[in-house]
């Protein structure tokens, strides 16, 4: 398998002060790799560096082995799609919102009708193409930003707690079906989560992000039964000694 990013030494500063520091970690090709962690620890920080969105203060971002930093911004983040907790649709008819994507990149209309149309159907919003995003439940929103994210065939799925604002049964079956996708398209991707469980529903690999910083990293039940310290462990409800594999 080989490694599509390689984060070293990355250092992120807000209001002069240090929230986020990678010393090291890399994701590998069509894998899903979970960062967890308690909120406010710097995860979607994360998510917006490797986006381009927010500049590091220091360190570097390698894809396919070359800096990030030294490529032209628009041409990196057309590799990418970004999945969030809000889904921002604009005014605009289900269908729409998930064309403007392709729209941007000059796509024609016939090859726009037929990834929509594919997308739509898959994730079961077909026969609410016509529809304003306004009118949408969070469900159906959330359904249109990930349609919007996989029509455009992203090198690197972004995905910020796009589930953790919908009620139970919704999530549930937003996560059958995401898990379903990234499988058969093998899309690489991070999943940033605080619930474990999401995390372990579909992860390869798992990213414990404490007080900013990476504390482990390793398969989900590798993780879950040998937290390494004690800041793991206590995100993960285990004692430090406790020896448990994790539920």
């Amino acid at each position: 398998m080989s490694t599509l990013l390689e984060i070293r030494d990355l250092v992120v500063n807000r209001d002069q002060r240090q929230v986020m520091k990678v010393d090291y970690l890399t994701v590998e090709k069509g894998k899903v790799l979970a960062l967890v962690g308690p909120n406010g620890v710097g995860k979607s920080s994360f998510l917006l560096v490797l986006a381009r969105l927010l500049k590091p203060e220091s360190g570097n971002i390698l894809w396919n082995g070359k800096s990030v930093m030294e490529q032209n911004v628009l041409e990196y983040r057309r590799k990418l799609a970004l999945v969030l907790q809000e889904p921002l649709l604009l005014d605009l008819n289900v269908f729409e919102n998930v064309a403007i994507g392709l729209r941007y990149r000059g796509m024609g209309s016939r090859e726009i009708n037929e990834k929509v149309s594919y997308w739509l159907k898959r994730l079961g919003l077909d026969s609410l193409r016509e529809r304003r995003g306004s009118k949408l439940s969070g469900g159906e929103s959330q359904r249109v930003s990930l349609a919007r994210a996989f029509v455009l065939s992203p090198e690197l799925l972004l995905l910020d707690e796009p589930f953790s604002a919908l009620d139970a049964p919704t999530r549930l079956r937003l996560l059958d079906d995401l898990g379903s996708i990234l499988r058969e398209t093998e899309t690489t991707s991070i999943f940033v989560t605080h619930d474990l469980k999401e995390a372990v529903r579909f992860a390869d690999q798992v990213a414990v992000m404490i007080d900013g910083q990476i504390a482990q990293v390793g398969l989900p039940e590798e993780v879950f039964a040998n937290p390494q310290n004690r800041g793991v462990a206590g995100f993960i409800g285990m004692d430090f000694t406790d020896s448990q594999e994790f539920k």
